[in-house]
């Protein structure tokens, strides 16, 4: 890999990873068609380029958490938010844990992420029809979202796609289920990182991969982040949410017209 093609996978990275069209499933594509075999813990350093964006973001969200917890008030908006995050990482951390590296492997052809795609936009077209009508997100509701971003570890799945729509179908007012979604994925980036560094401490030497590509690709990751949050948000707040599904759909069916075709 070359800073070039480094920049091009940040690039990818950061306008697809908060945009319900899946980071992970278009990173496939682009190192398919680049010739390149990437690491998982190279996508991964460029996930946490787009977590420092989240902490920016929401950082008074976050400092609100954080003095929560120093002061273990729990009964606050946002202090509820500390055992609602614990609860919907649960699932997430066990998908990942039990089965991340075999959904890794399986999904990597262009008839897999395809099959993918179409399943994800289907799922993202039927968040339209959420009935918001709840002020406060249940345990249940945590659990039930954070199940939703475990199985986005499947590449092609959206995790923003797959935890907004689940709480719009579970009735949670469109402002919250956004900072919901995006709170739970801090847990979830960290642990990823910390996981893949303990399975994978070798492979970025091995794929000769240094320190110029990890930093030109987190940077262009991080450079366009902004832009695609605010981007989803207007699209969230005037309702066209899930009109993301007819890309994922066409994106999807072109993959499996590909994969058909011998590609």
């Amino acid at each position: 890999m070359d800073p070039i093609q480094a920049i091009i996978l940040g690039f990818i990275q950061g306008l697809t990873e908060w945009l319900p069209i899946s980071s992970t499933g278009h990173l496939r594509i682009a190192e398919n068609l680049l010739g390149l075999a990437v690491p998982l813990l190279f996508d991964v350093a460029l996930h946490v380029g787009t977590l420092a964006v989240i902490l920016i973001f929401f950082r008074r969200d976050i400092k609100k958490i954080l003095a929560a917890v120093a002061k273990r008030d729990f009964k606050t908006e946002n202090g509820k938010l500390v055992p609602l995050i614990i609860v919907g990482t649960v699932p997430t951390a066990l998908i990942g844990v039990f089965f991340g590296d075999f959904l890794d492997t399986y999904f990597t052809s262009f008839f897999s992420l395809g099959a993918m795609f179409v399943a994800g936009g289907f799922a993202l077209y039927f968040s339209k029809f959420g009935n918001e009508r709840k002020e406060n997100i249940t345990y249940i509701d945590a659990l039930l979202i954070g199940t939703t971003q475990g199985l986005a570890i499947i590449p092609s799945l959206s995790r923003s796609g797959l935890t907004i729509t689940a709480a719009l179908l579970l009735g949670i007012k469109r402002e919250k289920a956004y900072k919901f979604s995006f709170l739970l994925s801090v847990p979830a980036i960290v642990g990823a990182l910390f996981w893949t560094l303990y399975e994978q401490q070798n492979a970025l030497v091995l794929a000769g991969i240094g320190l110029t590509e990890i930093l030109v690709g987190v940077a262009a990751a991080v450079a366009v982040s902004f832009l695609a949050l605010k981007f989803l948000w207007k699209t969230l707040a005037k309702k066209k949410f899930h009109l993301f599904a007819l890309y994922c759909l066409f994106l999807g069916l072109a993959l499996l017209v590909l994969s058909l075709s011998g590609f």
